[in-house]
């Protein structure tokens, strides 16, 4: 019997594991169910990309993505338009994706999941034509990534760094100046946070930021509204306790496209983790049912 061939792409700066050991360990996983790997470790976000792309052209059937968010969308936006099966190894520390698709964060978990061949087909949200298998967002959270990464650039560890960022971002608290238009709807405010999430999230109780379903074909938008430092912490109380949706400094809503302008040239675009430079107008559509994902069976496509 030829085995059959599977190319990963893991991220050696996700997580905090040894990532040749865990090499070692997957090819064992893999080979004992007659399947072979092409197993590449990137060190960079750019490699990451490279090694997707270099993928996307190869025979294998199945790519797979090892790392955290970011990782996994950079996977699938060069897989996205072949006709190749997205695997998923958790390695990150949020993994929002894998946890909304109920995939094991066990590696052996994991790898025994991409092994069993089971697929779902999800929706993506895309953004100017960058796709995102999360959220995107604008404001406050593309500043802390920015502010994160420059602390890191200087030296300090990455929990280090993001404190020290959450620091310097709310001190200087930015405010957007928005102009939205949903199902020719237009809506002008001012918001310190504005979040796409591709399909519904729960914003409420201990749930929040989890998704019940990736395949219903729509986005949420999620927005703050003139809201100051001491509104933003009442805000997260009242999503605690499952009251955010009654307050008159949130908005939300469900839509199939965004169209969303400031007055900035260029703005900071948060997608999966990562953050972009883009010009608005910002143009957010869904993408129903577009990528193909290596599931636990009790997901898998009927």
């Amino acid at each position: 019997m030829v085995k059959e061939s599977i190319e990963v792409i893991i991220n050696v700066g996700s997580g905090a594991d040894d990532k040749k050991e865990l090499r070692l360990r997957l090819a064992e996983i893999l080979a004992a169910s007659n399947r072979t790997a092409n197993i590449s470790l990137a060190r960079s976000g750019e490699e990451v990309v490279e090694l997707a792309r270099r993928a996307a052209r190869s025979d294998s059937r199945i790519v797979v993505a090892g790392g955290g968010d970011g990782t996994i969308s950079a996977v699938a936006s060069a897989v996205i338009e072949t006709d190749k099966t997205l695997g998923v190894l958790p390695l990150g520390t949020l993994n929002h994706f894998a946890k909304d698709l109920h995939i094991p964060l066990d590696l052996e978990a994991a790898a025994h999941t991409i092994i069993a061949g089971h697929t779902t087909q999800v929706d993506v949200g895309e953004v100017n034509r960058h796709i995102f298998l999360n959220n995107s967002s604008l404001g406050l959270y593309p500043r802390l990534v920015h502010e994160r990464e420059k602390q890191q650039r200087l030296g300090s560890r990455k929990w280090t760094a993001f404190f020290w960022a959450v620091i310097a971002v709310l001190r200087r608290y930015p405010f957007l100046e928005v102009k939205l238009s949903v199902e020719g709807k237009d809506l002008s405010t001012r918001s310190s946070l504005v979040f796409i999430g591709n399909n519904e999230y729960e914003m409420e109780s201990l749930n929040t930021g989890a998704r019940s379903c990736l395949h219903a074909g729509r986005l949420s938008l999620y927005m703050t509204r003139d809201t100051g430092r001491l509104g933003l912490v009442r805000l997260a109380w009242r999503a605690l306790f499952g009251s955010l949706r009654d307050d008159k400094d949130f908005f939300a809503l469900c839509s199939k496209e965004i169209w969303i302008e400031t007055k900035h040239r260029r703005l900071r675009v948060a997608m999966d983790g990562e953050v972009t430079m883009m010009q608005p107008p910002l143009y957010y559509c869904i993408r129903p049912l577009s990528l193909r994902v290596l599931v636990p069976v009790e997901n898998e496509t009927k």
